[in-house]
Order: C-alpha cells, then sequence, then structure tokens
C-alpha cells in the first residue's frame, strides 16, 4: 500500500484542544459521518489501544479494529497513528494525525492509506480514502470549535 491520501486545516485551537477531541475515540460516530459505530476495545492510561469500528465511505463499507499509538506531548502536539488489526473488505488501513503548534492554532495533518481484498480501481480506493480524510478534518474543526 505505497499510495495514501493526505490533508491539512488549520484549527484555531491549541493542540492540546484539539488532541483531546482525537482522543476521545468513541464520540467519532457524532463528528465523522463516514464511521457509523466504535466499540473501545482495550486502553492503557485513558487513551485508547484497540478500537473496533464500523464505516460507511462510498463502496468501502466495514467493520475493522484499529490499533492505535499515542505519540504526543504534554501540550498535544505530536503525532497519533493507527494500522489495522483485523477487518473483512479491508485489508489495511494505516493512518496518522499529526498535530502542529502553528500561529493562529493547530496545523492537522491527517494522512490514510486503505487496501481492500475486493477488486476495486485505484481511482475509487483513493475517492475513498479523500472522501474520510476531508470528512474527519471538516468534522475534527467543527467538533473543536464547539
Amino acid at each position: 500500500m505505497a499510495q495514501r491520501t493526505e490533508s491539512s486545516i488549520v484549527i484555531p485551537a491549541s493542540p492540546a484542544a484539539v488532541l483531546d477531541v482525537v482522543a476521545d475515540v468513541a464520540s467519532y460516530p457524532e463528528w465523522t459521518p463516514e464511521i457509523r459505530s466504535v466499540e473501545v476495545l482495550s486502553e492503557d492510561d485513558g487513551w485508547a489501544e484497540q478500537v473496533r469500528f464500523s464505516l460507511e465511505a462510498g463502496p468501502v463499507k466495514d467493520t475493522y479494529t484499529l490499533a492505535y499509538d499515542w505519540d504526543v506531548d504534554e501540550d498535544g502536539a505530536g503525532t497519533v497513528s493507527w494500522h489495522l488489526v483485523e477487518g473483512g473488505v479491508l485489508k489495511a488501513m494505516d493512518g496518522s494525525y499529526l498535530l502542529e503548534r502553528v500561529d493562529g492554532g493547530t496545523k492537522v495533518t491527517y494522512a490514510l492509506g486503505v487496501d481492500v481484498r475486493l477488486p476495486m480501481l485505484g481511482a475509487m480506493k483513493r475517492a475513498a480514502e479523500k472522501r474520510i480524510v476531508e470528512g474527519a478534518l471538516q468534522g475534527l474543526a467543527g467538533r473543536v470549535r464547539g
């Protein structure tokens, strides 16, 4: 899975405020249109370690489990990354949020790579990734702004 979709947005809030929303994995269905349900399977010190999601993003529909890695500073800057542990249609899903303090708030860069078991044109996979990334960034910004 060499190709990834990446996009960024600047949110007028501190990295800590953005991280609070990112870390509240259970609330993703409230602000991410493609996420239908979430079940946190395990945590470490309040950080989600493994999470089961139900996703509907255009042609990609699946229930899958992700493992998270939280490499963030006390001020909230850093990287939250994940990789697929188990999926049905999905055979790979690797992604990350990079949170960087910038003038005017926090620059959030979302990178996502998806691969599926079904035959699917690369353009369709990229379109699904783009839909997930753009929807998540807009939803994240809206949720942080409250």
